[in-house]
């Protein structure tokens, strides 16, 4: 049985689906005003592994991600710039061209950390109509208000407002924070906000009797209400969600679409964090991108496999030497990969198959997934065809592993004649003495059938 951690409930639950063998899964895409920095990406990742796991246990999963290109305020609060206009300022291009480009600039990051397409990619822009149409829904029923810079959901008047992320422990009243403007209370949030007389925006439209643009929270619940339907499985993002942009879109959602559960679990991953236990991110100015690891020789797999050493849910500190440690140890996890593939040879892996589904069906428990793996290698209890199984769900493209062609000088490559000569005429010291030669000119020699095998130490 699967388990997965419900951030709704604080618990590991048994995950049991909607429909059976079905999984509905919405995750909450990057909003596209820049480069998506290696933080971000560990959402994607351990986005994909989960859909993964559910793939393995058999579930056909319809994946849905929306794009954010229109409403994500600078501040969570609904004030300050929209990120697509400080993109386009920052640039000088049209907001429009600052979501193209990074939008395919983010979908170059996924395919080069092995992430599958979601089934479905919304865009916000694409989808006004059904956010109008929602947050008319809203005023209908009553949730809402009007201010002069926007509508706004009245949290009051949803009961169960801030239950995931534990809000209702802290004081909701008018004045708990300071300078609320015109909001009736501190929590509450802008379901559309109005376009200022004296701007002109790019990105705008006409509704509610002015011109305007949707808020950052109501293009997810209309997104995943078009194409998952009002109840759903699963729901992911970072933890960073929690307290306002998760908690917001349960409020809006449920006061909506009626008392039934919008979504049964929600899933959220643990930040990356620097020495200084320093969050990454584009606000601090103190982001790395997978671009900036690929100058530094770093594979883009090797940040997917250094983030699998660690639970979704733990924090994970980042620097370049635990990066080309991963490194490293990708490429050992390749080589032996090689050397099974050469040995074609096939092993009863019934009970270890077993284990690895207990462990990753544990809270996508990867790292003791690994383990398992790298135990099985050494104690040479894993064929190929068994880790090529196992790889559907850590996506590291062993499956394409291939032997590296090391190019050596004309004078090594002497050495190496000689020392086959030497083997074929049975002299074994002399094929010793020039393998420690050459050995210590930086390569290593491996006897196999097909001859010698060199490399580069």
């Amino acid at each position: 049985m699967l388990h997965l951690y419900n951030t709704l409930t604080h618990k590991l639950e048994e995950f049991k689906p909607i429909t059976d063998k079905k999984v509905g899964l919405y995750t909450c895409g990057p909003t596209v005003y820049h480069y998506a920095h290696i933080g971000n990406l560990r959402s994607y990742i351990f986005e994909d592994i989960l859909k993964r796991v559910l793939q393995y246990n058999d579930y056909e999963v319809n994946h849905v991600m929306n794009i954010t290109d229109v409403g994500h305020l600078t501040d969570d609060g609904d004030n300050g710039e929209d990120k697509m206009e400080k993109g386009s300022k920052r640039e000088g291009k049209t907001a429009w061209e600052i979501a193209e480009f990074y939008t395919q600039a983010f979908q170059k990051n996924l395919k080069e950390l092995n992430i599958e397409s979601p089934t479905t990619w919304c865009k916000a822009t694409d989808n006004i109509p059904e956010q109008i149409e929602l947050v008319q829904t809203l005023i209908d029923k009553g949730f809402t208000y009007e201010t002069s810079d926007g509508i706004y959901f009245d949290t009051t008047k949803f009961p169960a407002y801030g239950e995931m992320a534990n809000l209702q422990n802290q004081e909701l009243e008018a004045g708990s924070r300071v300078e609320i403007g015109e909001k009736k209370n501190s929590h509450d949030f802008a379901l559309w906000k109005f376009s200022k007389p004296e701007e002109k925006r790019q990105m705008e439209w006409e509704a509610f009797g002015r011109m305007g643009f949707p808020g950052w929270h109501i293009e997810c619940s209309a997104m995943s209400s078009k194409y998952l339907g009002q109840h759903f499985d699963i729901h992911c993002g970072g933890i960073d969600h929690i307290p306002v942009h998760h908690t917001n879109e349960i409020a809006q959602s449920e006061a909506a679409f009626g008392e039934h559960p919008w979504v049964n679990y929600w899933m959220h991953n643990e930040f990356i964090v620097l020495k200084n236990n320093e969050k990454m991110g584009k606000s601090n100015d103190n982001f790395t991108t997978l671009q900036k690891l690929k100058e530094q020789g770093i594979d883009p797999l090797a940040y997917r496999f250094f983030l699998l050493q660690t639970n979704y849910r733990k924090q994970l500190c980042f620097s370049f030497e635990a990066l080309e440690a991963a490194q490293t140890g990708l490429e050992n996890l390749r080589s032996k990969i090689l050397k099974l593939k050469n040995e074609s040879k096939k092993i009863d892996t019934t009970k270890l198959q077993e284990k690895f589904l207990e462990k990753i069906n544990n809270d996508l428990d990867m790292p003791g997934s690994l383990a398992l793996i790298f135990d099985a290698l050494k104690n040479e209890e894993i064929d190929y065809e068994t880790i090529l199984q196992f790889d559907k769900v850590l996506g590291l493209d062993l499956d394409k592993v291939k032997e590296k062609k090391v190019e050596v000088s004309d004078d090594i490559q002497k050495l190496i004649n000689e020392r086959q000569k030497a083997r074929e005429n049975k002299n074994w010291s002399e094929s010793d003495r020039l393998r420690d030669v050459i050995k210590a000119l930086g390569y290593t020699l491996e006897d196999t059938a097909e001859g010698q095998k060199v490399d580069k130490i």
